[in-house]
């Protein structure tokens, strides 16, 4: 594999790993026909991310040398962080960045070419790996929400660093609620303070959800992609369904796919759930009719109705299609990105959220057979 990115597309380059640090600490590197993606799952199996960058990304790209097979790798994500660490230099000083993956040494070659004909070259071991790759379908979500990153980020900027978690719903008025999410403690005597932002419906480009609905899911992975999106002035999706269920964020570009996949909490306390609508109290029924495990009993969760599985056949990103929208990436602070210590991966608490669940398996990159979902008792793969 080789591929050349320049210009502004280096500092793209580098948010996206700076997105995919807030998740998990390995990097999934896998060279596609339709461009090269880059995959994270965090430890507890309740966060994974992708982005796909399509061949118009780079100014070249080869995903495999002429009779050779496709290569993917796993890397450790503090060691390919390292590379794209300042992302004010690489604005400021990188002109493009050279990656190779080299199959027989075991190396995945980044060379960055600076200004006054400088060169740096990160030499990084990789592992052999599976593909890393979620199952999963926005287009079955009920529930949709699209809007400017700019405007959701903008809300949750006054949710103070520390939050872990955060409650989005549908209030009175159809108005978007983002509400900090705090767990009751029955010997606490002290109330924390809960901060609340509301944005009306005409603030969003599209809204197919119903008064009352509500998903809380971790909010240190959700600002990752929304830095991202926003640097490139892109729009952001939300498809979600009942509490319990994923939910998944997206952001589409003629240049890249982003896809974020966040375990969301199966029950929730109606006390602290309530958004300012009463109906947001009502429970919102279930899609499947398999027993609800308790909140506490992570070992028996409902396998079959929240499992998200990992597949190894490169002929499943081949479906994905590009809209024509061209990618600018906008201004933004990069003291906030440098400052905050992404290569700490969240990890939401393994009884309060289901796991997504994912399985592994080994199939040539040249197998013709399509996607296919991997039962729970295959999911002793790596991830």
């Amino acid at each position: 594999m080789k591929c050349l990115v320049t210009g502004g597309n280096v500092k793209v380059l580098g948010k996206a790993v700076h997105s995919l640090s807030r998740i998990g600490d390995e990097i999934y590197l896998e060279p596609l026909e339709d461009g090269l993606s880059l995959r994270t799952v965090n430890s507890s199996r309740s966060a994974y991310a992708c982005f796909l960058f399509a061949p118009l990304f780079f100014q070249q790209y080869q995903a495999a040398s002429p009779g050779q097979d496709l290569l993917r790798c796993k890397i450790l994500m503090k060691s390919f962080l390292s590379v794209f660490r300042s992302l004010a230099m690489l604005e400021k000083t990188v002109e493009k960045c050279c990656i190779f993956l080299n199959g027989s040494s075991s190396r995945l070659v980044v060379q960055l070419h600076c200004k006054y004909r400088v060169r740096k070259t990160h030499n990084l071991s990789f592992q052999d790996c599976e593909s890393l790759q979620a199952i999963f379908d926005p287009a079955l979500c009920r529930h949709v929400l699209r809007a400017p990153a700019r405007v959701l980020g903008e809300a949750v900027l006054p949710f103070p660093p520390a939050l872990a978690e955060v409650t989005l719903g549908i209030g009175r008025g159809r108005r978007v609620i983002l509400r900090s999410y705090q767990e009751e403690e029955a010997d606490s005597t002290v109330k924390a303070m809960v901060t609340e932002m509301s944005i009306g419906e005409e603030d969003f480009q599209q809204m197919q959800a119903q008064e009352g609905v509500a998903i809380t899911f971790c909010l240190k992975e959700f600002r990752g992609l929304l830095s991202f999106a926003e640097s490139a002035n892109l729009s952001l999706s939300i498809h979600f369904d009942a509490p319990g269920r994923p939910a998944i964020f997206t952001i589409k570009d003629s240049l890249l796919d982003g896809h974020f996949v966040l375990a969301t909490l199966s029950d929730t306390d109606p006390h602290s759930q309530n958004l300012g609508s009463p109906e947001l109290h009502q429970p919102v029924p279930q899609i499947r009719t398999h027993s609800t495990p308790h909140l506490d009993d992570f070992a028996n969760d409902d396998i079959d109705s929240y499992m998200i599985a990992m597949e190894t056949t490169v002929g499943s990103e081949g479906s994905k299609v590009l809209p024509s929208i061209s990618l600018s990436p906008g201004p933004h602070s990069e003291e906030e990105d440098e400052a905050e210590p992404s290569t700490v991966p969240g990890t939401p608490p393994p009884k309060k959220f289901r796991s997504l669940f994912f399985g592994s398996i080994l199939v040539p990159v040249h197998s013709p057979q399509g996607p296919s979902p991997v039962l729970a008792e295959d999911s002793e793969g790596e991830g």
